[in-house]
């Protein structure tokens, strides 16, 4: 070979080699979390799991009984999930990368809500009282390492939901039946301060730099906003009528509050503590959570049996996700990953299925072609139930092509391979 050549094969090799590493890139910058949603399932209660690049289902996973609080670990391999039905005591574990459960907690009480904290080794979930005159309800705490109760804390009156401050060193919980927020040290598990908020606090969650915490007040129809460092309300927004969830984006500006009774949205900069827009979706919004690059937030509507997904910087709804025949019966809870917990080879896991048929769905037990058929996403707009839902075609086609990054890098990387042995030969 002559120098010419072997410095042009030289050159090829190298620029192929470039390609390469920039494709694997692109896969990695380009790998959406998953939505995971609770909901009451077809003759079992459900996971639905849903890609935040392309709205499209990827799995059903049954779990016992209602499934309704929700909550995944800081590496995005285990969901929690509390089963709410009457008699139950139980928390399933599913794992993300098979997307099956994997254990069943026996937590000792009636499970509402759920938790992980910062670490993940330990998951917190509050049981609904047993006896209504008393407080005999507790929050039960999960070691992870062997999915068992380690220990348990009596919080308050009916302990709704808690959160932790990001660098897990203090726990909020909303207590419903007394109208108060506590304040635990997470080293001890032991109440620091008692903060008085709205009537019949519900959801709670904190800022992504520690230093604010959001509580809905269902039966006030407002949002307080607590100070971390004097645990007292610095402000109060009044919101929709039944606010129940909350979610911040990432970056801190804006808070989210689904109304269940108003079947709205509000959206409330964070600067000013001010409702800024509210953005109508289903029948019954429940669950709220936003995706780790703050682009849209996603919305459990229970009596609408459907999943709406809001556009943050329009504040509209541009597409709504339910499953057809077999539907998101009654969806409540939802949480999504973080983007750094999505690697490639998890990607290739649980990518989304080039046909309905690869979605697993015999997980639920399907016994024909028709029935998987009909387990596909309909993203297209519920005029009976989602008014202002905007143009979801479009936002699926530039969802799609934004999580299919590289292709044209791909096509470059295989001429300049057949040119490389081209000139081998």
């Amino acid at each position: 070979m002559s120098n010419k050549a072997h410095k042009e094969n030289t050159v090829i090799k190298a620029l192929g080699i470039t390609a390469l590493a920039i494709l694997i890139l692109a896969g990695v910058a380009g790998a959406d979390p998953f939505a995971y949603v609770t909901s009451l399932g077809v003759d079992t209660g459900t996971v639905f799991v849903i890609d935040t690049a392309t709205d499209n289902l990827t799995a059903v996973v049954p779990v016992e009984g209602w499934p309704f609080g929700v909550a995944i670990n800081p590496a995005g391999t285990k969901v929690y999930v509390a089963d709410l039905s009457g008699t139950s005591t139980t928390v399933s574990v599913i794992d993300t990368a098979t997307n099956k459960v994997e254990a069943v907690v026996d937590v000792g009480g009636y499970p509402r809500e759920v938790a992980v904290d910062p670490t993940g080794t330990r998951v917190y979930v509050t049981n609904r009282y047993s006896v209504v005159d008393n407080d005999s309800n507790n929050v039960s705490i999960i070691g992870t390492a062997t999915n068992s109760v380690v220990s348990t804390v009596n919080v308050g009156l009916s302990t709704y939901n808690v959160a932790f401050t990001p660098d897990g060193e203090k726990i909020y919980a909303t207590n419903s039946r007394n109208n108060t927020t506590s304040v635990l040290d997470a080293a001890t598990n032991k109440v620091t301060a008692t903060v008085p908020v709205g009537d019949y606090p519900t959801d709670v969650a904190i800022s992504p730099d520690g230093n604010k915490v959001y509580i809905t007040n269902t039966g006030s129809n407002d949002l307080s906003v607590i100070d971390v460092t004097t645990n007292k309300v610095i402000a109060t927004a009044p919101v929709g009528d039944g606010p129940c969830g909350v979610a911040v984006t990432l970056d801190g500006n804006k808070v989210y509050v689904t109304n269940k009774r108003s079947n709205n949205v509000s959206v409330i900069d964070t600067a000013t503590n001010k409702v800024t827009a509210t953005v109508p979706v289903g029948i019954k919004p429940l669950g709220v959570a936003v995706t780790p690059d703050g682009n849209k937030v996603y919305v459990t509507n229970a009596k609408s049996d459907n999943v709406s997904i809001i556009d943050t910087a329009t504040n509209k709804v541009t597409a709504t996700v339910n499953a057809g025949k077999y539907n998101i019966n009654y969806p409540v809870g939802v949480v999504i990953g973080h983007l750094a917990d999505y690697d490639m080879t998890d990607q290739s896991i649980r990518a989304t299925p080039s046909s309905t048929e690869d979605i697993g769905v015999e997980e639920i037990n399907l016994s024909s072609s028709e029935k998987i058929n009909d387990i596909k996403l309909n993203n297209s707009n519920n005029n009976n139930s989602e008014p202002d839902s905007g143009n979801s075609s479009g936002e699926n086609e530039s969802s799609k092509n934004n999580s299919a990054p590289g292709f044209g890098l791909l096509g470059s990387l295989t001429c300049l391979y057949g040119r490389w042995k081209l000139g081998k030969k």
